[in-house]
């Protein structure tokens, strides 16, 4: 099997994981950081996912993926297009076609979601 080049999968492949999100800021300034370095690590770490992200929407991102969370430590909001929201608790599920969205923990604690991602076409006809 080859290894995967790309951290979304191809039409009809497939990546199952985990990714946990810390709580929400302190209020505090972020650290200062080397832009470049971090960039190029993301992009080491996650390949191709940064093409996928709006860069004047910080964490907003749309992908060619079929896709099932299922929280399962904390709570998320999932914030979708036009400012909706989702509030996402353990044992909570949703699957999304390519939505359009982004996640945000607002609670003290991190909290974890387990998602399937299925390489999909989300051509418009």
């Amino acid at each position: 099997m080859p290894a995967a080049t790309n951290y979304f999968p191809p039409i009809g492949g497939f990546r199952f994981g985990f990714f946990t999100l810390p709580p929400a800021a302190s209020g505090e300034p972020p650290p200062q950081r080397d832009m470049p370095a971090v960039l190029a690590e993301f992009e080491a770490k996650l390949p191709g996912l940064a093409q996928y992200m709006e860069p004047e929407n910080p964490g907003m991102h749309t992908t060619p993926t079929v896709d099932v969370d299922v929280v399962i430590a904390g709570e998320v909001v999932m914030e979708l297009d036009e400012g909706k929201t989702v509030t996402l608790r353990v044992g909570d599920s949703i699957v999304q076609n390519g939505t359009r969205h982004r996640w945000r923990n607002e609670a003290s604690v991190p909290a974890t979601i387990a998602f399937f991602i299925c390489g999909a076409n989300h051509q418009k006809f």
